[in-house]
């Protein structure tokens, strides 16, 4: 009895340890060097452009959505100022002893301030403060500010004299994603940088990297639902990948990412159209009838099949079928999808999907209000007698 309670002390302790080393992959591949960015060649080519010029302003305002990779970029351009022994191409050399520090976490030269819970004048008057000690080592202090819309109205006036004129040695790194929020006199002080959502394919060439290097076994179609899902974020594509590994152990199937995240499989709704096409009702209030088995409900299925009519709309022009979130093979169907339908169907069939879309929440009856959206949808096929 004993021995089987050290057996088992022993499993948790080892369960505990792998638990231990366990990084997520957004931090695990996170980049290290502009090269390594995914999606953002616009800003990493200013920015290493800057570097080599020695043009550097003294304050950088980096905006997007979330999870596109500006706080990643302010870390590597901190480190890449700093660094001994720079490339040619401008990025840092990863082995002098400012990368080094900065690597493992003890650079005294880069501080991180996260202003959602740092937004008071206090905080920011104690920053200000430290701006004025020169470095030890390294040539710049560099002062990354997360979230910088969260700093309180008091907070940014006392900051504003700073943010002009600084120091020479001293780099501010401002992050946002509400750019809005951000007053006009800290804006006319920053040089601004934008960030875009990153596109599907390029999400998708990351995952079958990290997914790669985890060997983790995957359908091309799975990565294309994760990178759809995440909507233009790469850190949230990560996060939703970690938790398809668990649940599938390791095994990424397209019908098993789409039961896992409740995301409709697209080809419902091409079968739609094809039976909306042929004016084929019975066969459409069928289809609907085996959606909801499967536990959707008529706000998803209208939302939904709104997208897939704007993909129709894009795919009638080969110059915009780039547009649509997917693989080659999907946007082929859309394609050939749509040339069937032609442009005048397609407007009707817009017109009446995204009306009943936008009333579904005025509906009584909901299941019998989507019914009638795809009554009409399959009359719109039919001949004028």
């Amino acid at each position: 009895m004993h021995v089987e309670n050290r057996e088992g002390d022993l499993f948790c302790i080892l369960n505990i340890s792998k638990m231990d080393q366990f990084i997520v992959s957004a931090r695990k591949y996170r980049p290290s060097t502009f090269a390594t960015v995914v999606g953002q060649e616009h800003i990493t080519r200013t920015l290493k452009n800057a570097i080599l010029t020695g043009q550097l302003p003294q304050a950088f305002l980096f905006c997007g959505p979330r999870g596109v990779g500006k706080t990643t970029c302010a870390r590597i351009l901190a480190k890449t100022i700093n660094c001994e022994h720079r490339t040619p191409e401008g990025e840092a050399c990863n082995q002098c002893e400012n990368c080094r520090s900065f690597a493992e976490g003890g650079s005294m030269n880069i501080f991180e301030l996260d202003a959602a819970s740092n937004n008071s004048v206090d905080n920011m008057r104690e920053l200000v403060k430290q701006v004025y000690i020169p470095p030890q080592t390294g040539r710049f202090k560099v002062y990354i500010i997360d979230e910088v819309h969260m700093l309180s109205a008091a907070a940014f006036n006392a900051f504003l004299k700073t943010l002009e004129e600084p120091p020479a040695y001293a780099k501010f790194i401002l992050a946002t994603t509400e750019k809005h929020k951000i007053i006009p006199t800290i804006l006319s002080r920053c040089q601004v940088f934008d960030f875009r959502r990153i596109e599907g394919a390029d999400i998708v060439a990351h995952l079958k990297y990290v997914a790669g290097q985890e060997q983790v076994h995957y359908e091309e179609g799975a990565l294309e639902v994760i990178a759809s899902k995440a909507e233009g974020g790469l850190r949230d594509a990560l996060s939703i990948f970690d938790q398809l590994v668990n649940f599938t152990q390791g095994n990424l199937t397209y019908h098993g990412v789409l039961e896992n995240l409740n995301v409709l499989d697209s080809d419902y709704y091409f079968r739609l159209i094809d039976h909306a096409h042929a004016a084929n009702l019975s066969g459409a209030l069928l289809l609907y009838q085996e959606v909801l088995a499967k536990g959707f409900g008529g706000q998803q299925f209208l939302t939904g099949l709104c997208e897939h009519m704007r993909n129709l709309m894009v795919s009638l022009d080969p110059q915009t079928l780039p547009l649509i979130d997917g693989g080659d093979a999907l946007r082929q169907r859309y394609g050939q999808q749509a040339q069937q339908c032609g442009l005048g169907l397609l407007l009707r069939w817009l017109n009446v999907v995204s009306d009943f879309e936008y009333r579904f929440r005025e509906a009584n009856n909901k299941n019998l209000f989507v019914e009638v959206c795809l009554m009409k949808m399959a009359t719109a096929s039919m001949p004028e007698s």
